[in-house]
């Protein structure tokens, strides 16, 4: 068995304010890290900054390696493990920013970085596209990365899965209007490749959008392994007493979450369940992805000559 255990962050960053952002998600590395051995931690997309930042993503981007990168890099080392997570990086040009996820690993040093390539609606006014899907090989496993709208195209999980990725760190910023395409995508790039997919999705507000959090450790057959629940809205209570509950229980989140399987959440009303902050986690065996994919064939099956009309462009 080639064991391994997953953590996938629920957290809604503060617009425009990295270094609380990075406070945020260092407590949450080690609330996580202390509870259990873990050896990847997964954050949402664009973690470090939130998403509607419009111009402003100019001043908060970073170089690669930078300020963000090396203190995560930091709580990697201090913890062993793998810390995957989003922000806008640039190059030499100033005004040549991209949205970026990171892998750090647990000898505090770069792993690899991804640039999104399926940009949508206003990023494509901020970002510049990525044309590449690297995988990196791991002691824990061949691991590929994908940002937001790059669940929706099958192209992007199929050719890291074919380039020998076990797991995708999914990181997005998935709105909460579409969470039941957000579910079918999950589900499908798991069971279609016969691998693991691990999403980490934001929760809250920024200035026009809601975000909808269902974030989940997706098996080689749709199966889901842990997945941070929605809950109902709470009666009104005295503020007080309704703001220390509210601390309690995220504290006490990954403990509840980990024990959990399945969600099912009806509709996409952003007002009807409330999506917490927390995070969930899963043991998961990297040899049931070789043992699913000989018994139902999808890869050996495939027949690449007859595909051509997929690269043309539309």
């Amino acid at each position: 068995m080639r064991e391994v255990t997953i953590a996938t962050v629920q957290f809604e960053p503060k617009l425009g304010e990295p270094e609380e952002n990075l406070v945020k998600m260092s407590g949450f590395i080690s609330r996580i890290a202390s509870q259990q051995k873990v050896d990847l931690i997964v954050f949402p997309e664009l973690v470090t900054s939130g998403y509607e930042l419009g111009v402003r993503f100019t001043e908060v981007a970073q170089r690669v390696p930078g300020p963000s990168i090396n203190l995560m890099a930091q709580r990697a080392a201090e913890y062993g493990v793998f810390i995957a997570f989003g922000l806008v990086t640039k190059e030499k040009v100033e005004s040549v920013i991209f949205n970026t996820a990171v892998l750090v690993g647990p000898d505090g040093e770069l792993v690899g970085t991804y640039n999104k390539v399926h940009l949508r609606g206003e990023e494509r006014m901020a970002f510049r596209e990525g044309f590449r899907f690297p995988v990196f090989e791991t002691e824990i496993g061949n691991i590929g990365l994908m940002l937001g709208w790059d669940l929706a195209f099958p192209e992007v999980a199929r050719s890291l899965a074919l380039d020998g990725a076990e797991i995708i760190c999914a990181l997005t910023n998935w709105e909460s209007a579409h969470m039941d395409e957000y579910r079918t995508y999950l589900k499908a790039r798991a069971l279609e490749n016969a691998m693991y997919v691990v999403s980490s999705n934001r929760v809250g507000e920024d200035v026009t959008l809601n975000f909808g959090g269902e974030s989940m450790i997706v098996g080689p057959r749709g199966e889901i392994y842990a997945a941070i629940t929605a809950e109902p809205p709470k009666p009104k209570t005295d503020e007080k007493k309704e703001n220390s509950s509210d601390s309690e229980k995220t504290e006490a989140e990954g403990d509840k979450q980990a024990s959990k399987t399945e969600t099912k959440q009806e509709g996409n009303s952003a007002d009807a369940l409330k999506q917490p902050e927390g995070f969930a986690v899963a043991r998961i065996d990297l040899d049931e992805i070789r043992k699913n994919r000989e018994q139902f064939q999808m890869f050996q099956e495939r027949q690449p000559t007859a595909y051509r009309t997929i690269v043309k462009r539309y």
